[in-house]
Order: structure tokens, then sequence, then C-alpha cells
């Protein structure tokens, strides 16, 4: 699944696209996608100028004159930019024509992603109403993991990916930051120290953000917006390199199995 360098990313390869620039029109080549898209859609974009490109944890926002277009990528979504007239995939189920005479294009060969249109504040729309904060935002700081944690008794990866405590933080960069900030992924969130805290929220921001200069993390489906897979995997400590040496200790990684994920981790650098 897409998480949150590689809807990052996403977002700044349509940003430098689409910023600006008119919608010619919306074309539908499958409504069926998680939330059946609405029909009247293709009525109500063409004619808009995108404003703005934002993000909202894993949710992109298309800011337009009159409404928000929000789009989630889903487990196997990605969204390129291509030329109005290249040929569509299988898989290809809608496309947002430009007035520069590109594409942004919507491939999902598992149909979980989705479109939505809201003339009301996209911050009040039911997908996004209930986000807590983002580790990338200043509210997400030590203090706040600190408060969150004192009484709970699950493991601090758990909570780490908890999307009520903690938003955009998925299983990838939660084993990644883990291992950078020295910390077991089985210890009870409530045993960190407030030392423990500071180190884990800088451990989350520099694994994310080094995500995401690198174009986010391609295991299977995703790639960016000009169709180039994401780089970080070259780059990972722990995550899938089960049995292999730790690159710190050179200790066999390991992998184990939390809330029906795979967590990875050095059983010598994480305590």
């Amino acid at each position: 699944m897409p998480e949150l360098p590689e809807v990052e990313s996403t977002r700044r390869g349509i940003e430098r696209e689409a910023a600006g620039r008119r919608i010619r029109a919306l074309q539908v080549h499958d409504y069926r996608l998680r939330w059946p898209i609405d029909r009247q859609m293709p009525a109500l974009v063409p004619g808009q100028r995108i404003v703005a490109v934002e993000r909202r944890a894993k949710y992109l926002l298309l800011r337009l004159e009159r409404a928000t277009l929000i789009v989630h990528l889903g487990m196997s979504g990605s969204l390129g930019v291509v030329p109005a007239d290249t040929a569509r995939l299988k898989h290809d189920h809608f496309d947002l024509l430009l007035d520069s005479g590109l594409s942004i294009r919507f491939n999902d060969p598992r149909r979980f992603g989705s479109l939505h249109y809201t003339a009301e504040d996209p911050a009040q729309h039911r997908l996004l109403r209930s986000l807590a904060p983002e580790p990338l935002e200043a509210s997400f700081d030590a203090d706040y993991l600190y408060r969150i944690t004192r009484k709970r008794r699950a493991a601090i990866k758990q909570v780490l990916m908890n999307g009520r405590l903690v938003t955009g933080v998925g299983n990838i960069y939660a084993s990644e930051a883990l291992f950078r900030a020295r910390i077991s992924p089985r210890r009870a969130a409530r045993r960190l120290s407030r030392a423990d805290c500071v180190r884990l929220v800088r451990s989350v921001r520099s694994a994310l953000n080094a995500a995401i200069r690198a174009g986010g993390t391609t295991l299977r489906d995703y790639v960016g917006t000009d169709g180039s897979p994401g780089y970080f995997r070259q780059r990972l400590n722990v995550y899938e390199r089960d049995g292999r040496p730790c690159r710190v200790c050179a200790t066999a990684v390991r992998r184990i199995r939390q809330g029906q994920r795979s967590t990875y981790f050095c059983p010598a650098c994480q305590l």
C-alpha cells in the first residue's frame, strides 16, 4: 500500500504539472472504485482551475476554484502525468485532462482507491475530519507521543500505526523508524521514557523525509507520477530484510507478526 512518502512524492509530481492548469474534462472509464465515483462528477469539474495540490495523511487534495477533488491511492493505485493521447492500460480508471495537453491518470489494479468531489471545506469531509495529527506536523512532538503512550499496554509499533493517534506512519516506516531510534517494536508503549519519545519522533520524521527525497518505496505496484519506482527500498535497514545481517551490527534481522502485519527488527540493536 502506498504510504505517506509515496503519497507526498505523488503530490509533488502532480503539483509540478497541474498547479495553475485548467481542467478540460474528467473522463471516467470505470466508476467502480472502493466507493463508486459520483456519476455527476464529470459535469462538475470541467473549466475549473487547479489552484493547489495538497496532502492530508494519505489523501491527495486537488484544490479547484469552486471545490476540492479528494483522491486516495488505495492498496495498489498510482497517479501518473502522461500526454492525453497516451494509450490506456487495462487498469486505468479515470483521466483528468488539462489544458496543457497532459492528463492526470489513475491506475489501480485492485480498485481500492477512490475519488471524491466536495464543495465544502475538505477538512470536514467524512474521510478526513477524524484524522489524527501527522508525523511531519509540529503537533506530533515528543510531548504528544509521551502523553498518548502513558496508559497504553500495546506494543509501540502498534501505537505508531494506530490512525486514531498518529496518521500516516505505515508498516514500512514504523519498522524503519523504530530501528533508527533503537527501540524494540515489541516494547510496551507505556514503557517509553521521555528521552525515548524524543528519539522516536526524530526517527519517524527522518525516515519519512528520507523516503520522500528518494521518491518513496516501491515494493510491488507503486510508481511515481512519471512512472518511475521509488528508490528508498535500497536504503531500508530492516524492512523485508529478515535473515540478512543488520547494517549496524551484522546480527540477523528478525521478522515477527504484530497485528496481522510483518514487523522487522534487529534483536541486538533494538531493546
